[in-house]
């Protein structure tokens, strides 16, 4: 469907010969665009071309006025049923202590509960360079941490320079 703005309505119509359709919704045929501007203010509406590419252009008889204002109801609905996603992140070393873990790991599950993703980075510092797969190890107790069954792995842990993480989002519910 056009944009409302891209409509022609009324005397904007610069075609010979149109197809009708009139206010009831029934097919008229391929009448003379005069003869449809005039059916079109005897029922008191606009004449509005919906179908432009089409040979001949298609036409309606309707409330312009009324159709442009369901149509923006009709788009600020579905605005409203949108669901923004964030990415929220999570950040730790590779030596927590059992109880920040399980801190850390109920701020993930909020933040998956709300539904956005989380990005689960630990960073290493200095010699905890030489010693990376602890990182894994932490990554890995945070997933067993977590309720089976509420996320969904977007992306395992990964290795990228100073930092490892990976990405969870939630579960689609059904």
């Amino acid at each position: 469907m056009l944009a409302v703005k891209d409509l022609r309505i009324n005397d904007q119509i610069r075609v010979r010969e149109v197809r009708l359709i009139d206010d009831e919704g029934n097919q008229k045929g391929i009448v003379a665009t005069r003869e449809a501007l005039e059916m079109a203010k005897e029922a008191g509406a606009d004449l509005v071309e919906v179908a432009p590419q089409s040979n001949p252009p298609v036409c309606k008889i309707l409330d312009y006025g009324k159709y442009k204002f369901d149509l923006d109801k009709k788009n600020r609905e579905q605005k409203k049923k949108q669901k923004l996603v964030k990415l929220k992140e999570v950040r730790m070393q590779p030596k927590i202590e059992k109880h920040d873990l399980a801190f850390k790991t109920k701020h993930v599950m909020q933040f998956l509960g709300e539904g956005n993703k989380v990005k689960v980075t630990i960073r290493f510092r200095g010699r905890e360079m030489a010693h990376t797969e602890l990182g894994r190890v932490v990554l890995d107790r945070l997933l067993e941490l977590l309720e089976e069954g509420s996320y969904v792995i977007d992306s395992p842990p990964r290795q990228e320079g100073r930092f490892m993480s990976m990405m969870l989002s939630p579960k689609q519910k059904k």
